[in-house]
């Protein structure tokens, strides 16, 4: 029985006790000051080139359907990447081989890729389920003089006759 009395004594001071103490222990870290916490430095942003406004020296003009204007820097006959300018961005369109005797020029990450017949140019893309961007491009040449374009047919049919 004493040692009962005793258990009980000890268990009803521990809990009178405990409390106190970690009231205590809250008001003494909740009065403590804090050092102000520093600011993470801000992250530097990455530089990123600004997109191009205009063409390279040296595009020349595409005139396509529906008031739209390309500009491809490059020699189509002998060239194996092409520069096309094309709403504000530069695409480095390497040349596909094709058996139809048009000139292609696709590149995989931008999923532009320009095709390119005698008689016109064509701008497709192969993002988002694929689409006809520009159609019917022509240089001024070709339009107001009536010549081909200068692809790598053209210059193999001259050679040819």
């Amino acid at each position: 029985m004493k040692k009962l009395c005793l258990t009980a004594l000890v268990a009803l001071c521990s809990a009178a006790i405990v409390p106190t103490a970690f009231a205590a222990e809250s008001t003494t870290t909740t009065t403590k000051k804090h050092a102000p916490k520093k600011k993470a430095p801000a992250k530097k942003k990455a530089v990123v080139a600004a997109p191009p406004a205009q063409p390279d020296e040296g595009s020349e003009q595409w005139s396509c359907k529906e008031n739209q204007k390309l500009f491809i820097k490059g020699d189509m006959k002998r060239d194996q990447i092409l520069t096309m300018f094309w709403e504000g961005r530069n695409y480095k369109l390497p040349r596909q081989q094709t058996t139809t005797g048009a000139d292609r020029f696709y590149d995989a990450a931008s999923g532009m890729d320009l095709v390119v017949i005698p008689a016109k140019a064509m701008l497709f893309t192969h993002r988002d389920g694929g689409s006809r961007l520009a159609d019917e491009c022509m240089t001024q040449a070709m339009s107001e003089q009536n010549k081909l374009a200068p692809t790598q047919s053209v210059e193999l049919i001259k050679v040819t006759n």
